[in-house]
């Protein structure tokens, strides 16, 4: 009798609630993992509405600021402008549980013990996402590419940033990982 009570303690401890590493697999309590062209095709589709993001906040700043060349001096103020843009933007709808290309193919974001991510969470994810991009960008910074090099190296380092999520024993990003985040496949909603 003794024993069982202390399991139903052992059972209610926080601890429990996390599997150990070695007993996760690709498929948990809280969802099975996306693939991963799903969660590529979701990443591209979530590039192409951030067209409507960047469109409307370059003219917000644009108009605001009187910028009238894209070479002004302030393009860098636009830049560090547009990082926080997109900033508010995945912390806000990730804190939400889902981008709209999230939403699109039934993708959601949870932390590790499979609850509604923080807002705290979601920034470092934000923070830690851009290794997507930075270690390409930072590379040909010295070398002067053309546009198509450079096209080259980013999409190259894209895909064997997502490549090594095979590598991953959950098989989701490492950004993810880092960030205590995991991307489960969601119920699509019924309609009524």
């Amino acid at each position: 009798m003794v024993s069982s009570s202390s399991e139903v303690s052992e059972s209610d401890s926080p601890a429990s609630l996390v599997p150990p590493a070695s007993d996760v697999s690709s498929s948990t309590a809280q969802g099975p993992v996306p693939g991963l062209w799903r969660r590529m095709a979701c990443w591209l589709y979530e590039g192409m509405l951030l067209f409507a993001v960047v469109f409307v906040s370059g003219w917000l700043f644009s108009t605001l600021g009187q910028m009238r060349d894209a070479m002004d001096s302030r393009r860098h103020l636009f830049q560090a402008f547009l990082f926080v843009v997109f900033g508010v933007y995945f912390v806000w709808f990730w804190a939400k549980g889902q981008t709209l290309a999230m939403k699109t193919w039934n993708i959601r974001i949870v932390d590790t013990h499979g609850h509604p991510v923080s807002q705290r969470r979601a920034l470092a994810r934000y923070l830690l996402s851009w290794i997507w991009f930075l270690p390409p960008l930072a590379a040909v910074a010295p070398f002067k590419l053309s546009g198509p090099e450079v096209t080259v190296l980013v999409f190259g380092w894209v895909a064997i940033w997502a490549l090594l999520a095979r590598f991953h024993p959950q098989r989701q990003f490492w950004h993810d990982a880092w960030a205590g985040t995991r991307l489960i496949t969601s119920k699509p909603m019924s309609r009524r």
